[in-house]
């Protein structure tokens, strides 16, 4: 595997399963020093034990991206243990289901607050650190839902959007920094996050459900976590020098389908 990320420092937040997990691993294999970050410190733990394991280098970091507090605490860990931030990739996620009158208050403020609050957080804390080492790349993840949504998803697809157009503006802000600021848009990729969703659906063949969603995206099948991480180690890489500001879908051709 190519070490484009050789004496580089990535932060990942979400990074104790699925799409994270699977990131954190693919930059620790092209040679990135990654603070593992995770609500589940357990979960943390293995990620960046699994990281070492491989021989790579990992900090696991356990934080609530929602906590002011614990983002400023974890990026302050990441920078003590490796000397700095080269790379964030804000993929911590949550989702909840429900019509807006049926949707807790708590529920949209939990997504809400992870995932585009989250994303708000760490950013503030990682890019003083990334300008003072003359630039970098964030990756948010958004998803294929901030552009064609389904029922029952309004705090998860508002969260989404916010996301994309969050990833513009930075981009922006920051560009005369050095900084480059893009998004990823997976479709349904085979998580525990998703298969909380395939069981709230039908909690008896929770696997059926998957893998009919899996038969509605053009290529047949669920997009896996190691296909998200693979063009996120691109969008971070100098491989994508002048690419910035924008949202990349890797969907399966499920927004094609759609007719988006």
């Amino acid at each position: 595997m190519t070490q484009r990320f050789t004496d580089k420092v990535a932060v990942v937040t979400g990074a104790g399963a699925g799409i994270g997990r699977a990131v954190a691993v693919r930059l620790a294999a092209e040679g990135a020093a990654v603070a593992v970050i995770d609500i589940a410190a357990a979960s943390a733990a293995d990620t960046a034990a699994a990281i070492a394991d491989a021989g790579g280098r990992a900090l696991a970091v356990a934080a609530d991206v929602a906590s002011q507090d614990d983002v400023h605490a974890g990026i302050r860990s990441a920078v003590a243990a490796f000397g700095g931030i080269d790379v964030l990739v804000n993929n911590a996620g949550v989702v909840r289901y429900g019509t807006v009158p049926e949707l807790s208050v708590e529920d949209w403020h939990l997504v809400l607050g992870t995932n585009l609050t989250g994303t708000f957080f760490t950013c503030k804390y990682a890019i003083p650190e990334m300008r003072a080492r003359g630039g970098g790349a964030i990756v948010n993840t958004a998803s294929a839902q901030a552009f064609a949504s389904q029922p029952l998803v309004a705090a998860y697809a508002a969260s989404k959007g916010a996301v994309v157009a969050m990833t513009r503006t930075l981009a922006l802000d920051h560009a005369a920094d050095g900084i480059r600021v893009n998004c990823v848009c997976p479709g349904s990729v085979e998580t525990p996050m998703l298969r909380y969703g395939a069981e709230l659906l039908d909690n008896r063949d929770p696997d059926t459900t998957m893998h009919d969603w899996g038969r509605q995206h053009p290529i047949g099948r669920l997009v896996q976590p190691e296909d998200v991480a693979g063009l996120v180690a691109f969008l971070a890489s100098d491989d994508a020098a002048t690419i910035t500001g924008a949202p990349y879908l890797v969907d399966g051709g499920l927004l094609a389908r759609l007719g988006v």
